[in-house]
């Protein structure tokens, strides 16, 4: 029997913001961005019984509750607190399958002999957690990902829960369909009309019947409802693209004002691809206008690299020849076609030595790492006021 656990960081973005900055915590408060055009990144539990949730739009969220804190997203934040909490992941199994920066589906089967039953595993985790990030996390623990992930978030906030093999159907019997994975609103529609109410009903419809009104949707579904799942627990595979973007307050016109946002962009996916230890051949930029209409320009570079200064030459070239002089809201930076950096073999005659950009590089890479982002940055972005550690960080998976 497997033993699945589903990790969900609370309000993640929210929780974040709240343990960094006292002065937010207990209170109503959104993570967002535009008040007009911008959506709810994340709401704190404060600002929850308000009606304020998250992909709401900002003008919405507002108008339900005038009385929130609104902040900002930090990207590079929630970035490096996700990173701390996979590795933490990392103490107890290597069968991870991230969802998103803040949740995860462990399998744990092959580590019980070693940490013990699966809840102490979750709660070993959720301590863990707390205690060296302080941030709130919840957990649920079944014998497959489905109802794992049904279980944590029932949990929440800050709880946990268990769903042994044997209590799944009855567990199940009671939820709405809604529940179901794969019953959207027209599904839900059709089988309330059909008087199904609850995951219960479809368990104990025949399959031929599900089947006949649904097609082979009909059979998925009573698989679910009987807590039959056997996907299983997928590691995550390697990035096959690293990207940095950011939509701006105020649509931008002009090479000159977009300039520095480029080339913030530039130096956090180098930075990224530097962590990671992989490089890229080929050189991406997004730009969506005013008007919504997204377009993509790329350059395949003559040899792969993970050299900020040099994305970012790429990059500015890209927008010269694509910007319009039309208004844009947001412009990305991404690099494909990944290489890991493999040590090099020795041969008979000395190497030749890195380039200096690449010591400039791990030079600049210790000084991030110890004292920050801001602590050391280019002319240009040092009058815009930052280096890109506020824009969204983007990793392309297959």
């Amino acid at each position: 029997m497997r033993a699945i656990i589903h990790v969900d960081m609370d309000a993640f973005y929210a929780s974040v913001e709240q343990r960094d900055n006292p002065s937010l915590r207990g209170k109503p408060l959104i993570v967002g961005g535009h008040a007009q055009r911008g959506v709810v990144l994340a709401a704190s539990y404060e600002v929850r019984p308000f009606g304020v949730r998250s992909a709401m739009p900002m003008a919405r969220a507002v108008k339900l509750a005038p009385q929130a804190l609104v902040v900002p997203p930090r990207f590079s934040a929630y970035a490096d607190a996700s990173e701390q909490v996979f590795s933490i992941f990392e103490r107890y199994t290597p069968l991870i399958e991230p969802l998103s920066l803040d949740e995860a589906f462990l399998d744990v089967t092959a580590s019980l002999a070693l940490f013990g039953a699966p809840a102490e595993i979750a709660r070993r985790i959720r301590k863990e957690i707390a205690a060296e990030l302080s941030l709130p996390a919840s957990a649920g623990i079944a014998s497959v990902k489905f109802v794992a992930k049904i279980a944590s978030d029932l949990a929440k906030p800050n709880g946990q829960r268990e769903v042994r093999a044997e209590e799944t159907v009855a567990f199940l019997a009671k939820l709405p369909l809604s529940r179901l994975w794969g019953v959207g609103p027209k599904t839900e529609e059709e089988l309330t009309r059909a008087g199904l109410k609850t995951i219960g009903d479809v368990a104990a419809r025949d399959v031929a019947w599900l089947e006949k009104r649904l097609g082979s949707q009909g059979r998925h579904l009573w698989e679910l409802s009987q807590g039959i799942d056997p996907r299983e627990v997928v590691p995550d595979r390697a990035a096959k693209s690293v990207g940095a973007e950011d939509t701006f307050e105020e649509d931008l016109t002009g090479v000159d004002l977009l300039r520095p946002h480029v080339h913030a962009q530039a130096l956090r996916v180098g930075r990224r691809l530097r962590k990671a230890g992989v490089r890229g051949r080929v050189v991406q930029l997004k730009l969506k206008f005013s008007d919504f209409n997204v377009i993509t320009r790329r350059t395949t570079l003559s040899s792969p690299t993970d050299d900020g200064q040099a994305l970012y030459r790429a990059a500015l070239e890209l927008l010269e020849r694509a910007h319009e002089d039309k208004p844009l809201r947001l412009t990305g930076v991404s690099v494909q076609s990944l290489d890991e950096q493999e040590p090099q073999q020795l041969g008979l005659f000395s190497a030749p030595p890195p380039p200096r950009s690449a010591k400039l590089n791990a030079a600049l890479d210790r000084i991030t790492e110890r004292f920050g982002s801001k602590a050391i940055t280019t002319a240009d972005l040092a009058k815009r006021g930052g280096d890109g550690d506020d824009e969204e960080d983007r990793w392309g998976r297959h």
